[in-house]
Formats: structure tokens, C-alpha cells, sequence
């Protein structure tokens, strides 16, 4: 009769002891819902993660262009859980408890002087992300690293989204490249030489040496596919947009080009224009001679006057009333960039295949009128098919300006993607 008792007593301690490792395993997962602030809203998705070290956490909002982007200070304390982001000028502070079994995220964002609450609910099985591949591929022998994004669909259509400038890896392009395969394409995304996983040095590279890196990809995904290169599209955004119509001219069988925030000018012109945006202000009544001067120092990084031209525009200079507001880099440690003296310009006045070229009326980095620029170039072709879009209230990089309640993120142009779609399916009629 004791060992009796004693048997039920230890089973009754066993089923009224909490099990920490479902219950904490149960909290992990994808928690989805609706972000808003007066005007501004947003699907956002947290992602909770956890080993056998520690609680992970990542960010996701596919009109943000951002794609699992890492939480950093992830605490976790009873029933809450706490985590940040921080940008180049903000903190973001999320607060959150598990709440209904661990079904619901009841979470506070804090930014600057805003509290702004959001519910998150748990996603059943496996969100609405399409199947992936990473992958590598050899050019010009270097070994370079990509995704493949597979859509739901069998259709045989395909979007290359083509490098972009500095040291940006795949990852500026995964929101974008999920969200066409989510539309029924296949995407494919990679590193440039020299970021991610890539081997190589981009920053050494000419615009003709990293476009053959891209041809190189656009082939070897064909075959990877088996997409033929006609059902293959190509798309880049600035830096990556003046590259494709040197690569429609190289492979002439791509079915179409889109180019985004494409600089009509020389790299130099664009980048030298983004300078002037940003200091025109400043600068004042000084404006028009510190941007000559300005112009010397471009030209110093591309290789078109010499580092002791430049100082002596210094020594010339060092005394005006504008110098210090102008900027210098230390002449000893110039690495030359041949990149800056390309032009998108000669190779769209040779383009033939369909392309579509898309400018933000708000964008301060390329000349403003690069879009007719680039169209007067199309029309010197004779090219058939092409279509330029100013789009009202777009930035550069096609997030949409307006007055906003929520000023502290920005979203893609709620026209944005619905233009690209609507010109690439009437490329099919």
C-alpha cells in the first residue's frame, strides 16, 4: 500500500512539472500580421528561432525590400521577448509577449518618440515563401554564389535581377526576387565578385568585367533552368540598370530589359549630381565654384587628371570660404575607378530588344532628365519596343515619398511593381 502511494505521489510531481522544452520550443516560429500608424501600414513578419545557445530573431517586410533581417540584443524573460534594429539614424525597439499559447505576439514598437502597438499572429505551417536553391557558378574564374527562386506554377519565365554598385550583396535584391516568383517567375539572385560568399574584388573591377559576370550567370542559369534565353528577362536598379543594355547586346536573345534609376550620363555624372543635392544648400552662393572644384576631385578617383592636378586645386583653393564644406578624400590612399567614366549611353543607341526604363521624379542621385537622355538613345536605335515611366513621388531606390504618419520606414511604390508586371505580360499579347 506505501510503495502505492509513493508510485502515484512521483507520478502526480511528473504531470504537474512544466515541460520548459515544448513550451519553449512552441514559441519558436513565423508570427505575421498588420503593422499600423494613421496612414501608414505594412505586413510585417518576425521570425523566432532557438538553439540549444540562444534565441534568435529576424525581420521581413517585402515592401520595405527587406528579407530576414537580423534582430540584434534578442532577450528573452518569462513571457516576453525583446529585441532591436538599428539603422543609420534610428533605433527600433520591439517589446513583445507570447500570449494565447504562444499562438499570438502582443508587441510595442518604439521609435524616436513613438509607441506604436501591433498584434502578430502565428503562421500554421509554412509561410507563403517560394521554394529556394542556393547555388554556385564559376566566371572568369572566380566561384560566385546565387538563389534561385522557383515559383508554384510550371510556367517557363524567368527575371535576372543583375548586380548593383559597392559592396551590396544578394541580399538587396531577395524581397524583390521573392516577390516576382511569388507572381509566377522564376528569379534568380547572386553575389557580385567580392561580397557575400563571392571570391574576386569588385571594387577593382571595370563595369565590362563585372557585366561579364552577369552574362556569365544569365547563361549558366539558362542551361540550369532549361529556360531558353528568350523567355529570360533581365532587370537592374541604378549602377546595375546602366548594365543592361550592354548585356542585351551581348546576348541577344534575352527577351527584355528593365532598367530602374538607369543615370543617362556617365557614373561620375551621376554620382557627382548626388553630391550636389546634397550640399547645394549648404553651399549657398558658393555653390557653382565649389562644384567645379568638386568635379576635379571626381575626376581624380576615375583617372581623368592626376592626384598632383588635384592638389594643386587645393593649394589654389584652401583658402576659400567654401573648402571646408566641399569633400576630400586623403589623396594617398585614391584607388583609381575606371567605372566612373562608363556611360550606359552608347549601348542603348545599339539596343534592340523590348525594355522598359522607370525613373522616380524625386530621384536625387541620377541627372534629373537621364530618362530622355536615355530615350533619345532608344529612338537612335530604332528600337521598336520600349517604354520609359517617370513615376510620381519615387525615390531613387523606388520607395514611395509621401507625407507619412509613420515617416521612419519606407515602402516601394505602391505602382511600383504592378508597372513592371503589366509591361513584361504585355510583351506576351
Amino acid at each position: 500500500m506505501r510503495k502505492s502511494f509513493y508510485l502515484l505521489l512521483i507520478l502526480s510531481i511528473i504531470s504537474c512539472s512544466p515541460n520548459t522544452n515544448k513550451e519553449t520550443s512552441d514559441r519558436s516560429g513565423v508570427y505575421n500580421g498588420l503593422f499600423e500608424k494613421g496612414n501608414f501600414s505594412d505586413s510585417i513578419i518576425i521570425e523566432i528561432e532557438q538553439d540549444s545557445l540562444q534565441w534568435r530573431a529576424y525581420f521581413t517586410s517585402l515592401e520595405q525590400n527587406a528579407n530576414r533581417i537580423p534582430f540584434r540584443e534578442v532577450e528573452v524573460k518569462g513571457d516576453s521577448i525583446n529585441f532591436k534594429i538599428q539603422s543609420d539614424f534610428y533605433t527600433y525597439s520591439f517589446k513583445n509577449l507570447w500570449a494565447k499559447t504562444n499562438s499570438k505576439l502582443s508587441g510595442s514598437l518604439t521609435v524616436d518618440t513613438l509607441q506604436i502597438p501591433y498584434t502578430l499572429y502565428k503562421v500554421a505551417g509554412k509561410m507563403n515563401i517560394p521554394a529556394s536553391e542556393d547555388i554556385n557558378f564559376r566566371t572568369n574564374d572566380l566561384k560566385l554564389n546565387g538563389t534561385i527562386y522557383y515559383p508554384a506554377n510550371d510556367r517557363k519565365e524567368a527575371l535576372v535581377i543583375v548586380t548593383s554598385s559597392g559592396n551590396s550583396d544578394r541580399s538587396a535584391s531577395r524581397a524583390e526576387a521573392q516577390l516576382f516568383a511569388k507572381r509566377g517567375y522564376t528569379t534568380f539572385i547572386y553575389d557580385k565578385r567580392g561580397t557575400g560568399s563571392s571570391e574576386g574584388n569588385w571594387s577593382r573591377a571595370s563595369i565590362e568585367e563585372l557585366a561579364s559576370d552577369d552574362i556569365n550567370a544569365i547563361t549558366w542559369f539558362s542551361k540550369k533552368t532549361n529556360i531558353p534565353l528568350d523567355q529570360i528577362g533581365i532587370k537592374g536598379n541604378s549602377q546595375g540598370a546602366s548594365k543592361i543594355p550592354f548585356i542585351l547586346n551581348e546576348i541577344k536573345d534575352l527577351k527584355y530589359g528593365i532598367a530602374v534609376s538607369c543615370p543617362g550620363s556617365t557614373l561620375l555624372e551621376s554620382d557627382l549630381n548626388y553630391w550636389k543635392n546634397r550640399n547645394q544648400e549648404n553651399l549657398g552662393e558658393h555653390f557653382e565654384e565649389a562644384t567645379k572644384f568638386e568635379r576635379k576631385v571626381f575626376e581624380t578617383i576615375a583617372g581623368v587628371i592626376s592626384k598632383e592636378t588635384l592638389q594643386k586645386e587645393i593649394d589654389q583653393n584652401k583658402s576659400k570660404e567654401w573648402f571646408n564644406k566641399v569633400w576630400i578624400p586623403d589623396l594617398a590612399e585614391i584607388e583609381i575607378d575606371q567605372k566612373l567614366n562608363y556611360s550606359p549611353i552608347p549601348y542603348f543607341e545599339k539596343t534592340k530588344q523590348p525594355i522598359l526604363v522607370v525613373q522616380g521624379s524625386l530621384d536625387e542621385i541620377i541627372p534629373p532628365k537621364s530618362y530622355e537622355a536615355i530615350n533619345e538613345a532608344l529612338e537612335k536605335a530604332q528600337n521598336k519596343n520600349h517604354k520609359i515611366v517617370v513615376l510620381e513621388g519615387a525615390s531613387h531606390s523606388m520607395y514611395e515619398v509621401t507625407k507619412s504618419d509613420f515617416p521612419y520606414w519606407s515602402k516601394l511604390h505602391r505602382n511600383y511593381l504592378s508597372i513592371l508586371e503589366n509591361w513584361i505580360q504585355s510583351l506576351n499579347q
